[in-house]
């Protein structure tokens, strides 16, 4: 059943919708309570405080209304055929789809083929929801399992652009976020955000839609301490025994991280 709270006042979000993987799923990024936040997560709230909807409040964000639909390991089809008709179906004010990631790191992609059936979603979602933003990537200069997909990740994030441009959708241009390209933005696995890295994407998100935000996303960190090569080198080879080996078992085997997981949030309810 569609949202009952979608407002059509120009420019009023009553009501949210997040489909992807586990960047929106909020995977690294977990609460004191055990459960996954994120960045999703982090921008409804910015979306309930600052854009409440008129009327009775029925907490302490108003009537405002979010589902989080991402899984993690999903690829663009089980998205768009797990998840799109989910979105399509609570017809939310705002929709944010980023898709495409896990297609375009498995051996032997096409960033191209992968942008033309990401655009056939877009069109789909656009006839059915208010708003959908569309994410790029993230620049993976820094990021050690990724580096060598620089290119393609590029090629993938200039077709989402240009699909942005096609249906009007605002971007949340994730490769232009210099903050999260330093280390301390990710989380011990190297693949997914920390909780400040989830936080800024989020800070960002906001802004992308006109909000006032607390604080810069792009703000610079702290000064760290130069860390020597030994203890560079061992926190190396403590990361491919914990993160990628296991990772690259999975690929090896056909697993997903996914497997057995669902939506956390399927609904849309109030916060």
């Amino acid at each position: 059943m569609a949202d009952d709270s979608r407002n059509t006042q120009r420019g009023i979000i009553g009501s949210y919708a997040a489909i992807g993987d586990s960047f929106t799923e909020g995977v690294g990024d977990l609460g004191p309570d055990g459960r996954l936040l994120g960045w999703a997560d982090r921008f409804a709230v910015l979306l309930a405080d600052q854009l409440l909807v008129p009327g009775v409040p029925e907490g302490p964000h108003g009537n405002f209304r979010y589902a989080n639909l991402a899984v993690r390991g999903r690829l663009l089809d089980q998205i768009v055929e797990e998840q799109v008709p989910r979105a399509r179906e609570l017809a939310p004010d705002l929709v944010t789809f980023c898709a495409g990631g896990n297609d375009i790191i498995r051996p032997g992609s096409d960033p191209d083929d992968v942008a033309e059936r990401f655009e056939r979603a877009v069109a789909d979602l656009t006839r059915s929801v208010g708003t959908v933003m569309v994410t790029t990537g993230f620049d993976t200069r820094h990021v050690p399992v990724l580096r060598h997909l620089r290119g393609k990740i590029a090629t993938y994030t200039a077709h989402v652009r240009s699909i942005a441009d096609r249906y009007d959708c605002p971007v949340l241009d994730l490769w232009s976020l210099r903050s999260v390209q330093d280390r301390r933005a990710w989380d011990n696995d190297r693949l997914h955000l920390s909780p400040e890295g989830h936080t800024r994407v989020a800070l960002r998100a906001a802004q992308v839609l006109g909000l006032d935000v607390p604080a810069d996303p792009d703000q610079m960190w702290p000064p760290q301490a130069q860390r020597g090569t030994l203890e560079v080198r061992r926190d190396d080879i403590h990361w491919a025994r914990e993160y990628l080996v296991p990772w690259i078992g999975r690929r090896l085997r056909g697993e997903s991280s996914g497997d057995h997981v669902e939506a956390k949030r399927p609904d849309l309810l109030p916060l």
